[in-house]
């Protein structure tokens, strides 16, 4: 067992054919030096629209999705949110995941990576933002806007150039500084 902070790394685009995964697993194994990173694909977490008859703010689940989603979430100790960009906002995926939960959010802190074409992810992470602030989540300044004509091969396998591996250990670092500093809330909550 590690006594690294945990680290959910999670893929919000579950459309067939996606780049999200290549993208989580880049920086999942960038953030291995300073987390216990714990891979978390919406796509295969597989949460319905949220169907709770209870407010999420009660924690009284009546469905074993949302119990074990609840316990996934509770388990970890920050966030890094890898989202594509679609229309100018972040997937519906991501948004349903997030409003399905309350108290299990809080007192975390959240990393936002972002891909997509001629914005490079930036507009879903600027919309994503109030809503991790609303859920009691600490949202990193820095961010990881990946522009996916220049980072993307013929093949579809993602290639990150210096810029972008540095933005993302800046990222990463400050990530560690504020689950430390945000331990203390974690646990006398």
């Amino acid at each position: 067992m590690s006594n690294k902070p945990r680290l959910a790394v999670v893929v919000a685009s579950t459309r067939p054919g996606r780049i999200g995964p290549r993208v989580g697993e880049w920086f999942g194994a960038l953030a291995a030096d300073e987390f216990e990173v714990v891979p978390v694909d919406l796509a295969e977490v597989g949460l319905p629209l949220l169907d709770e008859p209870e407010h999420p703010s009660s924690g009284v689940y009546a469905h074993e999705h949302t119990r074990r989603w609840s316990a996934l979430v509770d388990s970890m100790d920050a966030f890094a949110f890898i989202t594509p960009e679609y229309n100018h906002g972040f997937p519906a995926t991501l948004k349903n995941a997030l409003d399905y939960l309350s108290r299990e959010w809080r007192h975390k802190a959240a990393g936002l990576v972002g891909y997509g074409m001629s914005s490079a992810g930036l507009r879903a992470t600027q919309m994503l933002t109030p809503v991790v602030r609303a859920l009691g989540m600490v949202p990193v300044a820095e961010t990881v806007a990946i522009p996916l004509r220049q980072r993307v091969d013929d093949e579809g396998r993602l290639v990150p150039d210096e810029v972008m591996n540095a933005t993302a250990k800046a990222l990463i670092d400050s990530l560690a500084r504020y689950t430390a500093a945000l331990a203390s809330l974690r646990t006398s909550a």
